[in-house]
């Protein structure tokens, strides 16, 4: 395999590489002569690999000519990716502190070429990074405030490397275009595999389609290979090792059938099939809530036998929801005695049981959202003008909806963090959306539903793609987890 040494202006090089030649970058990219070539390795030394630079377009290019740049497209992306960066940071964490314990000052950084540095103490960590960033010239930035951690890697100009460095450099480089060493790593595969479950014609999906392209782009910086699939795809559930459902859920529903499968098969399933029925049936709610005392509005739940005891539980107006409602479909409001027993006939006719509870008037709703039994997001869901619910439909049929207002879950009150907390707790571990209302010091509890939105430009306005990227984490830990055997399928 041929090599070529690429190069903003190959005259302004302070290093001299033993038998090659640099080649121009302009040259590479605009001579006809190149993309004919076949067989050829590109070692690209440009000074920025910046998005739509120079730098970046050699090895763009190159990969579409059938060249092998080094480094890659996907190599300059992983450099510019905090997860990543964070995720190689981990999985060196015990050979990184073991080279840097006694090191001073707390931050270091160190100069890499081809794997290798001058300074033969830092030889383990330098190829580890090497086979993770596979680039010509690299410095590695660490620091130490509990244990040591890698904080930032990134590519190194030429112009930049320390003249005490430079003949280490061209002696190193040299070898590898020479052909000495000429092994440059390949980019792992993807450790694991994580579907995404959508339906891409659903009218109300639990999250928008930019929200599930930062949730692919988040599970590939964690390492998750991931693949958006449908309904039709649930026979190809045993090609991965996660499954996460962004499609709404219902216990009747093939929702719920391919959440039993892929747990059956081993996968790691958010939303987990028990989460599902659980959530999905608020007359369980209903029950949980009051055998652990959490605090929800005036319940009672009605059935053929004792609909007449309405009128002396409760006052008008009141509320009655059919056990699957969903998008406050199935939710209805009475406020005279006619069409209370109108309504709970109705629903009745449906379901053997109706829950109806006390009307609790508000301008908006807590929603916090919860992943692994801790507090993830906090939206305030405003009502719908002149609607005492968040979404009403206008004379012509067309949706509205109340505002949404994001917050940090510090700023929300604790007493709603910690009700919505103990009340998902009840649930799972899993991706819950806890809904809240809060008088003064009293906070009720709504229901816990499982498949929370999760809408790019809503519920991450506080995070933004850390959002995503916590969720992302969860998949990661509790994949690793279970391929230890530390967790039962």
């Amino acid at each position: 395999m041929s090599v070529l040494v690429v190069i903003e202006n190959p005259e302004e090089c302070p290093l001299v590489f033993s038998g090659v030649e640099p080649v121009a970058a302009r040259s590479y990219l605009a001579d006809d002569s190149f993309p004919a070539l076949k067989g050829v390795k590109i070692f690209n030394l440009c000074k920025s690999y910046r998005y739509q630079s120079i730098g970046y377009y050699v090895s763009l290019l190159a990969e579409a000519r059938g060249h092998k740049p080094v480094p890659g497209i996907v190599t300059i992306q992983d450099m510019k990716s905090q997860g990543i960066i964070r995720l190689v940071s981990d999985e060196l964490e015990e050979v990184i502190g073991r080279q840097l314990v006694d090191q001073e000052p707390r931050k270091i950084s160190v100069n890499i070429y081809f794997g290798k540095t001058p300074d033969k103490m830092f030889e383990p960590v330098a190829s580890r990074l090497f086979k993770s960033f596979p680039a010509p010239f690299l410095r590695a930035d660490f620091g130490c405030s509990a244990c040591w951690n890698l904080q930032n890697i990134s590519p190194l100009s030429v112009k930049d490397i320390p003249t005490q460095d430079r003949e280490f450099a061209q002696s190193v480089a040299s070898e590898f275009f020479a052909g000495k060493k000429l092994v440059i790593p390949k980019r792992p595969v993807n450790r694991y595999d994580l579907a995404i479950l959508y339906d891409p014609a659903e009218k109300h999906p639990p999250s928008n389609q930019k929200a599930l392209k930062k949730f692919v782009k988040a599970a590939e910086t964690v390492g998750l290979g991931t693949e958006l699939i449908t309904r039709d795809d649930s026979n190809r559930l045993s090609e991965f090792d996660a499954l996460f459902i962004r499609e709404t859920t219902s216990v009747d529903h093939h929702t719920y059938r391919i959440a039993r499968k892929a747990l059956a098969e081993g996968l790691v399933v958010i939303d987990d099939p028990e989460s599902i029925l659980r959530c999905s049936n608020k007359v369980y709610l209903a029950e949980l809530m009051t055998r652990y005392r959490i605090p929800v509005p005036k319940t009672f739940i009605l059935h053929s036998k004792n609909i007449d005891q309405i009128m002396t539980e409760f006052s008008l107006p009141c509320v009655l929801k059919q056990p699957d409602s969903a998008f406050s479909q199935g939710v209805v409001l009475a406020r005279d005695k006619d069409r209370l027993m109108k309504e709970a006939k109705r629903l009745l006719s449906k379901s053997e049981l109706v829950i109806v509870q006390e009307y609790v008037p508000s301008t908006f709703d807590w929603r916090i959202g919860i992943l692994d039994q801790r507090p993830l997001f906090a939206c305030k869901y405003h009502m719908a003008a002149k609607h005492w619910q968040i979404l009403r439909k206008d004379g012509s049929g067309r949706e509205v909806y109340g505002k949404v207002e994001t917050l940090p879950v510090t700023k929300a009150p604790k007493t709603v963090v910690r009700m919505a907390l103990k009340a998902a707790n009840l649930i799972g571990d899993g991706l819950y959306g806890v809904d809240l209302k809060q008088f003064g010091k009293k906070v009720y509890v709504i229901e816990v539903n499982d498949n929370p939105n999760i809408d790019a430009g809503y519920e991450d306005e506080v995070l933004q793609d850390d959002l995503y990227l916590k969720i992302m984490e969860v998949f990661l830990k509790r994949i690793e987890a279970r391929k230890a055997g530390s967790m039962v399928p």
